[in-house]
């Protein structure tokens, strides 16, 4: 379950990015993180646990420098004896926004899950720090993170391979690099196990950018595919044999590209 808020805190934005964000030419995702997490005076701290490249963190460093941010920070967590090192505890509690990089989202998970690193970064977001992943980064911040499956656009049982994110918002589940990888079989596999769950696919350049009340807008050069299950009729998935082609009646799926909104408590699309 997403960390609770203190009375009269605003919890911080939640952003997933589906991968590949401009770095370079038109930083808008990451200059957009910056901005809210205190532009100039932001104090950004990198997690590039999911990447196994020594210099993914310092890259993402040079890249928030050059977009204009004082004060940055990696924490080199390759562990799970790093992610209990109490000076990096201390270096998260100095951020106004904490970016994840990307990777292997079950290195995230493997590392991270249940250590004091992850207890800080969902206390922090329920302070009001800002959270963006891009990739990996984006795919933990379900309570249930896709971790593989089928390509496709037909979903099967089988068909998707779940492990526990870091819950940041539990009414979600996030795939990435989502039509540049043909995911929309995976995604609709996920949300047939339950509809409690709104499926949200990110493509590559894309972000999510989730408010306090679960309202978000869509930043970025591609679209946010919605799967919205909540009025579904029917799901196979309790009968289907292991690899059937499974049947979901009443689905709603939403396109969203730049500047179109989503409330992901009401279920409701708009466009701005």
């Amino acid at each position: 379950m997403p960390s609770p808020t203190i009375d009269g805190t605003l919890r911080g934005y939640v952003i997933p990015i589906g991968g590949g964000e401009e770095k370079m030419n038109n930083p808008e995702i990451l200059s957009k993180f910056v901005k809210l997490s205190g532009g100039n005076d932001a104090v950004i701290t990198v997690v590039p646990t999911a990447s196994q490249l020594d210099d993914t963190g310092k890259r993402y460093q040079k890249i928030f420098e050059e977009i204009g941010v004082k004060k940055t920070y990696s924490l080199p967590i390759t562990d799970r004896n790093d992610a209990k090192n109490p000076a990096y505890v201390k270096i998260l509690e100095k951020s106004t926004g904490i970016f994840v990089t990307g990777g292997n989202q079950l290195r995230l998970s493997t590392i991270l899950g249940g250590t004091p690193i992850a207890q800080a970064i969902r206390q922090l977001n329920a302070k009001g720090v800002n959270y963006a992943g891009t990739s990996a980064g984006a795919a933990i911040v379900s309570q249930h993170m896709i971790t593989g499956g089928s390509s496709g656009t037909v979903p099967t049982e089988g068909g998707v391979n779940l492990a526990p994110g870091m819950g940041l918002i539990n009414t979600i589940v996030v795939d990435q690099h989502f039509n540049e990888r043909n995911r929309l079989a995976r995604l609709l596999s996920a949300v047939s196990f339950n509809p409690f769950l709104v499926g949200i696919g990110l493509d590559e350049d894309t972000a999510a950018f989730i408010d306090h009340n679960n309202v978000f807008t869509v930043v970025g050069s591609g679209a946010i595919t919605v799967v919205d299950p909540s009025d579904i009729e029917y799901s196979s998935m309790a009968k289907a044999r292991a690899g059937d082609a499974l049947t979901l009646l009443n689905l709603k799926v939403h396109i969203l590209s730049s500047g179109a909104r989503y409330d992901i408590g009401e279920r409701k699309a708009y466009v701005s």
